[in-house]
């Protein structure tokens, strides 16, 4: 792997070292070697990133990737309607090959929107055939990805086992597990019911799996009643939550409740747009800043919304501030003298906290030597950035896929020049209609004009 020297760029390095108005970064095999204002490497591939903003690779915290053949069709749906027509309905039409397109070609549109890492929770995987697919898929890319494995959520039929009664398959996870142990860019983790979705035995035998096998439990949190409503007062004496426990959503949470998960060092999801749109409520954000938290976030669902990390901290960022700032007016009946929220602490959710729910912050997240080197170049030159003022701001608020430069993760770039590295795009977007359109299909579901 040739060395590289990214020279002349605004780095927002988001670490203790701060940031560079203009510097140079070096890469050395998969790894940040340094970053200084000036740096000398004659071995190195020479890249000029005069007026480009430098910034970590991304880190989308949560997404259901295998709905990347149905996007836009539940653009319309509620939180119920989604669990009935996904879930129940379309999830069940899904054979191995169409996971592997759909997570194939979803991470890939990752990698294209400037994410780096991407935490894939995978609940439509009824058999070993489709886990195996699904992580094809993401190995296929070359995206840095935590597989998070699942359950399928259908209706019972006559005579079966609801999904909620159902243990999670730790011989699968342990099968995932011991196949790519080891692997460079793919951790294994655990998508497990929780308690607000499945029975009390459940979800203690899913979070004692999850501990004994050193798992981050993540979980949703929120939508509709819980099916064990004492179910964290028990996980909680059993001494079953920590800091390997990820709840996603949350907004079924007590002010109380959320304030002893922060203490006991768990992390929490949000998915801004997603949440606004279905009607789970609004985002934990202004909560959790309350007990020195932070999200990281998500897309949540392709399947509704765009893959782009940006764009969800640009909604986290403006949904919270718009209830802060309403707060102040109803207390003191005037327009808040300051912003609650910086645009550096929204950047910060999706590439620092990401990396801080995955338990990888150590490698990830900021730009510092000895890191992975898991970077974006974006163009700050374009006519919509241009003139920037403030990096960070620019980022955050008028960045969009369209100045996604180039991504580079481990030391490879996976996007040069505004282009993926991918030698058969076309063709995969072929086999993804096909898939999208067969299943559709298969459930009567017609296209709208």
């Amino acid at each position: 792997m040739p060395n590289t020297l990214i020279r002349g760029a605004t780095i927002l390095t988001m670490d203790q070292q701060g940031d560079l108005p203009v510097g140079d970064l070096l890469v050395q095999d998969d790894r940040i070697a340094a970053i200084a204002p000036h740096i000398t490497a004659s071995d190195a591939e020479l890249v000029n990133a005069t007026g480009c903003i430098v910034i970590p690779g991304l880190v989308n915290a949560h997404m259901h990737t295998w709905q990347t053949a149905l996007r836009g069709v539940a653009a319309n749906w509620t939180l119920l309607e989604y669990f009935q027509k996904m879930h129940a309905g379309l999830a069940t039409a899904f054979e191995p090959q169409d996971l592997f397109i759909a997570t194939r070609v979803g991470a890939l549109n990752q990698l294209h929107c400037g994410t780096t890492t991407l935490a894939d929770w995978c609940h439509n995987n009824p058999t070993p055939a489709h886990n195996d697919a699904a992580i094809e898929g993401l190995l296929s890319t070359g995206i840095r990805a935590a597989f998070f494995h699942g359950t399928p959520k259908p209706d019972p039929r006559p005579g079966q086992v609801p999904f909620w009664e159902v243990p999670h398959p730790r011989q699968e996870i342990e099968r995932l597990l011991k196949a790519h142990q080891g692997h460079a860019l793919l951790s294994i983790q655990a998508a497990v019911l929780g308690p607000h979705y499945s029975t009390l035995d459940v979800a203690l035998h899913d979070f004692r799996m999850a501990r004994e096998l050193g798992l981050i439990a993540s979980l949703h949190q929120g939508g509709g009643a819980a099916r064990t409503p004492d179910g964290w007062q028990r996980l909680e004496a059993e001494g079953l939550l920590g800091p390997h426990v990820n709840i996603v959503h949350g907004h079924a949470l007590g002010d109380d409740q959320l304030e002893r998960f922060c203490g006991l060092g768990m992390s929490f999801s949000a998915a801004a747009e997603s949440e606004m749109s279905q009607g789970h409520g609004h985002p934990l954000t202004g909560r959790l800043r309350r007990f020195g938290r932070a999200p990281s976030l998500g897309v949540d669902l392709e399947s509704v919304l765009s893959g782009d990390m940006l764009t969800q901290a640009r909604i986290a960022l403006g949904i919270q501030r718009s209830l802060d700032n309403v707060a102040y007016r109803e207390r003191h009946g005037t327009i808040p003298p300051t912003s609650t929220i910086t645009t550096r602490e929204a950047l910060s959710w999706v590439t620092v906290e990401g990396a801080r729910m995955l338990q990888q912050l150590d490698r990830i997240g900021t730009l510092a030597p000895g890191k992975q080197a898991d970077l974006v170049l974006i163009r700050a030159s374009d006519l919509n950035m241009q003139p920037v003022h403030d990096p960070v701001s620019s980022v955050v608020f008028q960045a969009s896929l369209a100045n996604i430069d180039s991504v580079m993760v481990a030391g490879k770039w996976r996007k040069r020049g505004g282009r993926l590295l991918v030698a058969d795009l076309a063709g995969d977007l072929a086999r993804l209609r096909a898939s999208g359109e067969k299943i559709t299909a298969a459930m009567g579901l017609r296209r709208e004009a």
